[in-house]
């Protein structure tokens, strides 16, 4: 081989060499498929992780705007438990509760025996010999301590002055029918006191019980387990009363010494709207006649807890209407009473008062105040710590107790 041709090979193998080269730089600057090449700058994505610093994956299609979340729909968790017969959690005998009739009996004569302030003030003051404006004044005041408000006082004074006058008798008798007579006006026989728990065609009667701290709303809701019992009547009751701890304990101890299913939570804080909810289901399935549900205690002026309560409701009535809402109350408590049950029934539309703790005090005037400020009857009085201690309230029986 001679030199030209040396030189002719060797100039066709640096050709091709630098040509390969060529080839080789084109292809490490050509974007590979499915990515792109960006300036990213503060509004851009970082790059994933093991990618390099001007390289992205495609994002994908932008999407719309989403739309505003829904409301949390009521409905409950599954973490209730539900009895479908009492097999399991009799743990005490059953027993029976005392008839209504008698029931009323013994509240009547322990009503007579308490130490109330309200009627025995005014019996003292009506048969002095003598009734001048010193004593009407004292009869005034005595029914303002009793917490019967400002308006229905002067009803009833102003009444009474009138009939003694006309009468033109202070003889200590007539003067104390004459205040019967009147009192039992102020009381209203003629409002509606009887409890809706009566059974539906094609579902239970649903009864709920409301009221702040300590009032004894499970209690009542026991012993009015027991009144409707002694009627011959089918009851479940649910433990909405989820944050004070034992309170659906508490509740199914009372149901167990009538022979009454609960419905209730094991998990501390759960949802009371879920027990209720669950409560009325179980009610429907098991073709019972009335469903009460106990609730937390709750301060009228916590907006938080009042809402709770209205969703409590709210979540019963996808189930079932609510027949009965009753507020218990203190009957010691006087006008703050007064004001919690405002409150309430605004919440929740209260249907009826349950007076408690009605022995020995001299704040038996609520009555008259309640009613007159929500236009709702008191049904249902306490009056003592035995689980028959609670009965229908009747206006005649309760005047002629206070004035014994």
């Amino acid at each position: 081989m001679n030199d030209v041709t040396l030189i002719i090979l060797y100039a066709v193998i640096a050709i091709a060499v630098v040509g390969s080269v060529a080839i080789l730089l084109l292809k490490g600057r050509r974007t590979p498929p499915g990515t792109y090449t960006t300036t990213r700058d503060a509004n851009d994505q970082a790059p994933l992780a093991g990618a390099g610093t001007d390289t992205l994956e495609a994002p994908p299609a932008r999407p719309e705007a989403p739309a505003p979340p829904a409301p949390e729909p009521e409905l409950p968790p599954a973490d209730v438990e539900v009895a479908e017969d009492l097999t399991g959690i009799e743990a005490v005998p059953v027993e029976t509760p005392a008839p209504v009739q008698g029931r009323l009996a013994r509240l009547r004569a322990r009503l007579v025996k308490s130490n109330n302030a309200l009627g025995k003030g005014l019996l003292a003051l009506l048969s002095r010999d003598k009734i001048d404006e010193d004593v009407w004044d004292e009869i005034e005041e005595t029914l303002l301590l009793a917490d019967l408000g400002t308006e229905p006082t002067t009803e009833l004074v102003d009444a009474l002055r009138d009939r003694v006058k006309i009468a033109g008798s202070q003889d200590p008798d007539e003067v104390k029918q004459m205040l019967r007579e009147e009192l039992i006006k102020l009381v209203d026989p003629g409002m509606d006191r009887s409890l809706a728990v009566q059974r539906h065609a094609d579902r239970p009667a649903v009864v709920l019980v409301v009221g702040v701290n300590g009032v004894g709303k499970t209690t009542t809701v026991g012993k009015l387990a027991r009144v409707l019992v002694a009627e011959d009547k089918d009851v479940l009751l649910g433990a909405a009363d989820t944050f004070r701890a034992a309170a659906a304990e508490q509740l199914a101890t009372w149901g167990q010494r009538v022979g009454v299913p609960t419905v209730k939570s094991d998990i501390d804080g759960a949802d009371p709207a879920s027990v209720a909810f669950e409560a009325v289901k179980a009610g429907i399935d098991q073709e019972v006649d009335v469903v009460m549900v106990d609730t937390a205690g709750r301060l009228q002026n916590k907006v938080g807890l009042m809402d709770e309560l209205g969703k409590v409701k709210r979540v019963i009535e996808k189930l079932a209407t609510v027949d009965e809402v009753l507020l218990v109350l203190d009957a010691t408590t006087g006008q703050n009473g007064l004001n919690q049950a405002k409150v309430f029934s605004e919440v929740v539309n209260i249907t009826g008062i349950v007076l408690t703790k009605l022995d020995g005090t001299a704040k038996g005037g609520i009555v008259v105040a309640i009613q007159r400020s929500l236009g709702v009857p008191v049904k249902l009085v306490g009056l003592g710590e035995g689980p028959d201690d609670l009965a229908p309230f009747e206006a005649e029986s309760f005047v002629d107790a206070l004035l014994n």
